[in-house]
């Protein structure tokens, strides 16, 4: 592959696989408010948010680092009173015990509203207005993906005014370089080790967040439970280690521990499900870290890959792609070839296709260890010459046109289960 489309290809993985500080959603609105109440220039007195479906949807259950709390209103009023923008996605990295307590007061005085907006141009997509002392008033808006302002305005003086480029849902953007799954793999086995030995730092951070989750309680504590009970029934094996490591990680991020995880594509539990099971597959074979940071390309581009067809945010949990990933990068510390992780992927798409995303909260680890047993099991099939046929169900025999037929799925086929979901969580 020639330098030039490698280097494309390593820009678009540094901008999709990224730190993220708790949940991608609640920190990106936590993010916004942030940049408002900068431009204010004060601590706001009322703050007004306003929402796609999907954002609401994944923001609503999820537990906010640092806080022991859920959901977006405290996320909001940290923003708010501690957040700096310039940290990005890990905006709340700076919260305390103190600012807590103040975030908690600042809910109770009444001080913020959030509403769904219905009509918004895109799945992804947070309106933010502070108003301050003496009409200071200032508003922003992200909107196409979790760091993407496309409007900044200061009491009427427009700061940031972006044509927002509202690709259809799944599109990725115009600058980014196309994918096939061939790419994919000739990218990840070929290309220079000092390239991509970067990656290793998802495996760096999202190992550091599993062990603390196995050496203590958040969430539901699968990860923890399987590390402690789950040998009984599962033995000490490969798959044991690989769901109790993914979901330990998960169990962190979701149960809201002051710990940044590695993301792929704005989802912190996709750069786990993507990152998780390939680290603990490579640690009991004993693979290198060079033979393990082209194992971890493959999957995280794989994902990325995967998600430029299905868009940011889907009414199809993101363990799907992410555990396809996976599956991938497993294959190849198995010392399997671009056919074999093609058989892989067809192999993952006709099993899990179809899980629905019912937002992020504490229980994804449970999706998420369905998704890293699933890719486990699929990449042994693969490596045994077992892959499902052309003849079942939605695989081609184009492992191209399988991927393109699970994203259509995910983002055409099941936009009226997304609104069906956000109705019943909304309505509880």
């Amino acid at each position: 592959m020639e330098k030039q489309k490698r280097e494309e290809i390593i820009k678009l993985i540094k901008r999709e696989v990224v730190p993220a500080m708790g949940c991608t959603e609640p920190a990106a609105v936590a993010l916004c408010v942030a940049k408002v109440k900068e431009i204010l220039g004060e601590i706001p007195r009322k703050i007004e948010v306003s929402l796609s479906g999907n954002m609401l949807k994944n923001a609503m259950g999820v537990g906010i680092p640092g806080t022991g709390m859920i959901g977006l209103p405290i996320a909001i009023a940290l923003g708010a009173l501690t957040g700096k923008s310039e940290y990005g996605l890990e905006v709340l990295k700076d919260v305390n015990p103190e600012n807590v307590e103040l975030g908690k007061k600042f809910i109770e005085e009444g001080r913020i509203k959030i509403t769904h907006q219905k009509d918004a141009p895109s799945i992804l997509h947070i309106e933010v207005e502070c108003d301050g002392e003496a009409e200071n008033h200032a508003k922003g808006i992200i909107s196409g993906s979790h760091t993407n302002f496309v409007y900044l305005e200061h009491n009427g003086d427009i700061i940031l005014n972006k044509e927002e480029k509202q690709n259809s849902p799944g599109e990725g953007e115009d600058s980014d370089v196309k994918l096939d799954l061939a790419t994919v793999f000739e990218f990840a086995t070929t290309a220079p080790d000092e390239e991509i030995e970067f990656i290793l730092e998802a495996k760096r951070l999202n190992k550091a967040a599993a062990e603390l989750a196995l050496n203590s309680e958040y969430g539901h504590s699968l990860g923890h439970t399987m590390s402690q009970k789950g040998k009984t029934l599962f033995g000490d094996s490969p798959l044991s280690h690989i769901i109790s490591y993914t979901s330990a990680a998960c169990d962190a991020r979701m149960g809201g521990a002051q710990i940044a995880v590695m993301s792929n594509s704005g989802s912190g539990n996709q750069g786990i499900c993507a990152t998780m099971p390939v680290v603990s597959y490579a640690e009991d074979i004993e693979a290198d870290d060079k033979t393990l940071a082209r194992a971890l390309i493959l999957s995280h581009l794989t994902s990325i890959y995967i998600k430029q067809s299905l868009g940011r945010l889907s009414a199809l949990c993101g363990c799907v792609v992410a555990s396809t990933g996976a599956s991938s990068g497993i294959v190849y510390l198995m010392g399997g070839g671009y056919n074999e992780v093609s058989a892989a992927v067809k192999n993952m798409i006709a099993n899990i296709t179809g899980m629905i995303c019912d937002g992020a909260k504490p229980s994804c680890s449970l999706k998420i260890s369905s998704g890293a047993g699933t890719a486990l099991m699929s990449a042994m099939l693969a490596m045994e010459n077992k892959c499902v046929t052309e003849a079942e169900g939605i695989i081609c025999d184009d492992v191209d046109k399988s991927i393109h037929n699970l994203t259509s799925i995910g983002r055409e086929a099941m936009q009226a289960t997304d609104r069906l979901v956000l109705h019943i969580m909304t309505n509880k």
